[in-house]
């Protein structure tokens, strides 16, 4: 069983920044490709930043692109978000998620990935 635990959640000012980690539990971390998702209040959760197993491939939807960098250690069995130039709309908890296939145009699908952290609170005030 894979158990993946966020971390680094909290309140930023509009512009600044904030790194999230995520550890994954079990010895074959290397052979998961990984993702980060984030949920709003009353809406879908929703595609921010995804990785492959070799660290090789990273997409992100516009919404991201440029201001979040999603990193992997696959010998610590960590993944992590970094945000930077942060904005209000990106207030939400953030997901981090973990699949098994390695299909790169379904990494931004949510129906790929098996396995959910709890998630972590992320707030930027204006």
């Amino acid at each position: 069983q894979v158990q993946l635990v966020e971390s680094g959640g909290g309140t930023a000012q509009a512009g600044g920044s904030l790194r999230l980690s995520c550890a994954v539990s079990g010895r074959t971390f290397s052979s998961y490709g990984m993702g980060w998702f984030l949920q709003a209040p009353g809406k879908e959760r929703e595609f921010v930043a995804a990785i492959t197993r070799s660290g090789t491939i990273r997409k992100y939807p516009d919404s991201v692109q440029g201001r979040f960098t999603i990193s992997r250690d696959n010998v610590k069995n960590m993944v992590y978000l970094q945000m930077n130039s942060l904005k209000p709309e990106d207030t939400a908890v953030y997901y981090c998620a973990a699949r098994t296939i390695s299909t790169i145009t379904t990494m931004a699908s949510l129906g790929s990935y098996n396995y959910w952290g709890q998630g972590t609170q992320v707030t930027v005030s204006s």
